[in-house]
């Protein structure tokens, strides 16, 4: 495929989710039986170095004689771009690549965050091999403990795969579990519990002071530290509960007087097999969601992403 270049002083973008409402490549016109009208207002990369011209609508010809069921559909095409896809409510401007007024992106954004939860917990699920780390600490133990127990168990069927005390600090009873787990974890996904409690129940607690875990995708002498997601952030995403009316971005219920759908005791083998099956919930959808879930509260249905085009500006929404 021939390189096309950049058009110098037009507007680019670098990815189809980006493109304003009512502008379209010459292929995209030519589907709809029009050509391009005007000069290119704007052009999008694709198949990785060249750029599509792109035309507006507005100023589309009829490639032939338009036919009055061609200018119906470009007229209807037109109304559309200032109508609200989920409520219909319309405005006096165009509503973007998305189509929804303001309060359906809300909606539509807290949706997309906790749909795209139930796509994480299917993959993990699917992935052969996955395991869920669970590292717990004592609750009623006085002071800062640290971690008490450890346990791996299958994420698929919740069987045990390893529990052993966690020892202390740079004691050999700890060294020897890291080493253990080094060993049972070598070249699988590891889900853990979460990274942003307040306790002792994340990983790297394992490791003695100072050790921390690198980024995924570097040399790491303990990759199952950074693990491969966290069940706490697939039902923090899913449940949907938000700390302020305004916010679409869920977030943990630590002190909203919310329970949690799983144990936090001192025994992590114990809580990994709750956990386990909460992830199977999540992905199977019988997990509850929050009332106050945005998409649910405002009683006008649930956002419809089925439309490759429309899934991309959702998710291109959460992604800023």
């Amino acid at each position: 495929m021939s390189y096309v270049p950049a058009l110098p002083d037009v507007t680019r973008y670098t990815w189809w989710g980006d493109v304003p409402e009512g502008l379209f490549t010459k292929t995209d016109l030519a589907r709809q039986g029009f050509k391009p009208g005007s000069e290119p207002v704007g052009q999008v990369l694709y198949h990785g170095n060249s750029y599509a011209p792109l035309y507006e609508a507005d100023r589309a010809l009829p490639k032939r004689a338009c036919s009055p069921a061609q200018r119906a559909v470009l007229d209807r095409a037109r109304s559309l771009r200032r109508e609200c896809r989920r409520c219909g409510v319309r405005r006096d401007y165009p509503l973007g690549r998305g189509r929804w007024c303001e309060p359906c992106a809300c909606s539509v954004a807290a949706f997309a965050i906790h749909d795209g939860a139930q796509q994480h917990a299917r993959q993990a699920l699917a992935e052969d091999g996955t395991v869920l780390l669970v590292v717990a600490d004592d609750p009623d133990a006085p002071g800062a403990t640290g971690p008490a127990t450890v346990a791996v168990v299958g994420l698929q069927d919740g069987h045990l795969l390893y529990a052993a005390e966690a020892g202390q600090h740079s004691s050999t009873q700890r060294a020897d579990v890291v080493d253990q787990l080094d060993t049972l974890l070598a070249g699988r996904r590891v889900l853990t519990e979460s990274d942003r409690d307040e306790g002792h129940r994340i990983a790297s607690r394992l490791l003695d002071n100072g050790e921390r875990p690198r980024p995924a995708g570097t040399t790491d002498a303990h990759p199952w530290v950074w693990g491969g997601g966290t069940v706490a952030t697939f039902w923090r995403e899913w449940f949907a509960w938000t700390d302020h009316p305004g916010s679409y971005y869920p977030s943990m219920p630590w002190r909203a007087g919310i329970d949690l759908p799983w144990p936090r005791t001192a025994a992590a083998d114990h809580d990994a097999r709750h956990l386990a099956t909460l992830v199977q919930q999540i992905a199977d959808g019988s997990s509850p969601v929050w009332p106050g879930a945005l998409w649910m509260a405002d009683q006008k249905g649930q956002p419809d992403l089925s439309l490759p085009h429309v899934r991309a500006a959702a998710e291109r929404m959460v992604a800023v």
